[in-house]
């Protein structure tokens, strides 16, 4: 990917295939959110920790920022009911997209096969968005809550489902941002 003149936020992707990107929080801390529900939930320092870790580069990934038949990956993840904003669930439904399984994503995936298509399959989409981490040796979702095929509220239910889900969070945009730390490093290298 390279950017196209000085476009704010469009790429020049493949083959001429020029594509508006925005960026996306990926995992909520829900903070203030959902009628304040989980206000207090968490000490001041625990909820300032778990808000900074991530606003990081790890704690932020790019998706088509154009609407096509409908809402954007963004807005269809945050307005779900069943996804909640939760990367991992979001996830899931883009490794479901690329083993051609439904999701509660499918169709609004399906309107940006193009820019999936770019990643091959999904160990290529992971691969190039450092989300190794997010996933295991079988290249399936690493949970931060209990999964039952989306049955089960995307919510923390509990104070303590609640930290659990910050714990699993924090770690995994500690070693997201690790993981593009080193590519960084590794990259600069090549070009001195």
């Amino acid at each position: 990917m390279e950017i196209k003149g000085d476009s704010y936020g469009r790429l020049l992707i493949k083959n001429n295939l020029l594509m508006n990107m925005s960026s996306d929080r990926m995992c909520p801390h829900y903070d203030g959110k959902y009628s304040n529900k989980f206000d207090g939930w968490l000490s001041e320092i625990e909820r300032e920790e778990f808000k900074h870790k991530v606003r990081t580069i790890g704690g932020h990934i790019i998706f088509p920022a154009h609407k096509k038949n409908g809402f954007t990956i963004n807005q269809a993840r945050g307005v779900s009911r069943v996804i909640c904003d939760r990367f991992d669930l979001t996830l899931e439904c883009i490794r479901r997209f690329y083993r051609d399984e439904e999701s509660p994503l499918s169709k609004t995936l399906m309107n940006y096969k193009d820019f999936f298509d770019l990643f091959v399959n999904f160990k290529g989409y992971v691969d190039f968005f450092h989300l190794q981490d997010f996933i295991n040796q079988q290249e399936q979702v690493e949970f931060s809550l209990p999964f039952d095929n989306f049955s089960r509220p995307p919510l923390p239910q509990t104070v303590d489902e609640y930290k659990r889900y910050k714990n699993h969070t924090i770690d995994l945009m500690n070693r997201r941002n690790e993981r593009i730390l080193k590519t960084n490093k590794k990259n600069q290298r090549v070009i001195e």
